[in-house]
């Protein structure tokens, strides 16, 4: 039977504290970037999650999907906009643009879909990674 993490969506209200949360539940004490690349790395194993796969269920998935939604979306990609490089500036203003009208993905949904890449019909699927959301 698969290993199975509860995160609570109730818990978190930004990106950053989502990452507090894996960090807590996930892989506690492994020190690690705190960023989207570094979370797909976690869900590929060896970061003190099992190598084999395991489950993720989010709880307050709903919560989580209007925490994390165009206004945390917003806030994500403004600050992406001035750290990136100035060749991905064009693109990350056009999702900023679109985050602020409304369109698009959300941070819940770059989260998710992160997730889903590791499990079953994903492009890492070898990864064994279940996700439900409650």
């Amino acid at each position: 039977m698969a290993k199975v993490y509860i995160i609570d969506g109730s818990q978190f209200g930004t990106l950053e504290e989502f990452f507090e949360q894996i960090s807590l539940i996930l892989i506690p004490g492994v020190d690690w970037g705190h960023n989207l690349d570094a979370f797909n790395d976690i869900l590929r194993g060896g970061f003190g999650t099992p190598d084999d796969g395991f489950e993720i269920h989010w709880t307050h998935s709903n919560t989580s999907r209007t925490r994390l939604g165009y206004a945390e979306t917003v806030r994500q990609l403004e600050a992406r906009l001035e750290r990136c490089h100035p060749s991905n500036r064009p693109n990350v203003s056009q999702q900023l643009a679109e985050a602020r009208n409304g369109i698009g993905s959300t941070v819940y949904d770059w989260l998710v879909e992160i997730i889903a890449v590791h499990g079953s019909g994903g492009d890492e699927a070898d990864d064994n990674v279940r996700l439900s959301l409650m």
